[in-house]
């Protein structure tokens, strides 16, 4: 049994596999196996684990999903549109008012996972007018003065509630 439990504990506390074969080399192979097997049963557990981040300061999901997903140090923030979390109504019918609620929203997301926006490494911009990118770009540009992050912008035919703008976003933290 301590021979078993050193084998765990050299597992657990170390991502060496060759020190855990040499290890499991001192008991059975029946018993190397059963360890081995709980041990990386152990292993992918915690690497799925995953936070969900909520806030109020942005307008909940609409579906089923979350407003962020936190896993290790990345925060992956979904697609966000203009929506005032209070009443659930759009900010406004411009593209302007929308996509400063949406960067407004982001922020606040991010705020209840522990980052900020210059955290963001990477945002995807949904919009239904590509005529509206300079705008958007003007307002998108505000929140990021320095090193902003890798984008892309994508003209869609319709967004979620009849939203002119959604953008998600990816923080590293």
């Amino acid at each position: 049994k301590q021979v078993i439990a050193r084998v765990i504990h050299a597992h657990l506390t170390t991502s060496d596999m060759s020190t855990f074969a040499q290890s499991t080399a001192r008991i059975s192979a029946t018993a190397a196996r059963r360890i081995a097997s709980s041990a990386r049963t152990r292993s992918v557990v915690a690497r799925a684990g995953k936070q969900v981040i909520a806030t109020d300061k942005a307008v909940a999901a609409l579906g089923p999903y979350s407003q962020a997903i936190k896993h290790g140090n990345t925060i992956y923030v979904s697609g966000q549109i203009g929506l005032d979390p209070a009443t659930g109504d759009f900010v406004g019918d411009d593209v302007e008012s929308q996509t400063e609620r949406v960067m407004l929203s982001i922020s606040e997301i991010l705020k209840a996972a522990g980052a900020n926006m210059s955290d963001v490494v990477k945002c995807n911009i949904f919009v239904t007018n590509m005529g509206d990118f300079a705008a958007v770009n003007a307002i998108y540009a505000k929140s990021f003065p320095e090193n902003p992050p890798a984008r892309a912008t994508v003209e869609v035919p319709t967004l979620p509630k009849g939203a002119k703008i959604e953008i998600d976003a990816i923080a590293m933290v």
